[in-house]
């Protein structure tokens, strides 16, 4: 009798378990969604006597998104980019013209949340950017009143930034984000300046300023599994049918 329990017990297992390995795949594809990305970051760097977010880069990457509740309007992603950022000037205030690159790899750790009636996705977090190259194609021409010191123009390798991250999707899983991150730590400190008030000599003046990264990136992302459209425009419509 003993066997025969067991042997039947055996089967009725053998035949779920498909079932269930099925379904528990299909939950993991909620809960995990891979994404790749690609798109032009605009940077300055804040401090060094210019204005403008002047400097073009390429930022490329993947990411995933885990979703934190069912209704996965809380989501934490995880990114790993490749961006570019730097400085860019070519007019003669303050000086002739500068135009360096720095390339990083960022890590961004990202809590969002989703308009459940727009489908908007806002979201903030912490980006770990690791300087990957000094800056290159460095061409400064210093003008005649307004020096700044180009005997070290390194930078520190770690940056720490927050970011604000907005996401609106277009069409299945194809998502415009826009990103603005701005360094919280300095990544260059102590960056020396001379300026030259007039022709008199020794009339001058001298100062020194800790430079930050900040950066505003439009990003198009396809993330894999994600037909949140659809849900909003249901829930949507369903409310107006409703109100009628």
């Amino acid at each position: 009798m003993k066997i025969k329990i067991i042997i039947l017990a055996l089967l009725i297992v053998s035949i779920c378990a498909p079932d269930n390995i099925q379904a528990q795949r299909r939950r993991n594809r909620q809960v995990f969604r891979a994404y790749p990305v690609f798109g032009a970051t605009a940077s300055q760097i804040r401090g060094d006597e210019l204005k403008g977010f002047d400097k073009w880069g390429f930022s490329a990457g993947v990411g995933t998104m885990l979703a934190l509740t069912n209704d996965r309007l809380w989501n934490l992603s995880l990114e790993a980019d490749f961006s570019q950022r730097g400085a860019f000037n070519n007019t003669n205030d303050p000086y002739s013209l500068i135009d360096f690159t720095m390339n990083y790899v960022d890590i961004p750790v990202t809590l969002h949340f989703t308009d459940p009636y727009g489908g908007m996705t806002f979201g903030v977090g912490l980006i770990y950017s690791r300087l990957v190259k000094q800056p290159n194609g460095l061409m400064l021409y210093n003008s005649n009143y307004f020096v700044p010191d180009t005997s070290d123009m390194s930078f520190l390798k770690n940056d720490f930034s927050i970011a604000l991250d907005v996401r609106f999707a277009i069409w299945r899983g194809l998502t415009l984000n826009l990103r603005y991150q701005h360094s919280i730590l300095p990544v260059k400190k102590n960056w020396q300046f001379t300026e030259h008030l007039s022709a008199v000599e020794g009339d001058i003046s001298t100062w020194s300023n800790n430079c930050y990264n900040s950066s505003v990136t439009m990003r198009v992302m396809y993330v894999f599994g994600d037909n949140n459209h659809r849900k909003y425009a249901h829930k949507k419509g369903k409310s107006k049918k409703h109100r009628r």
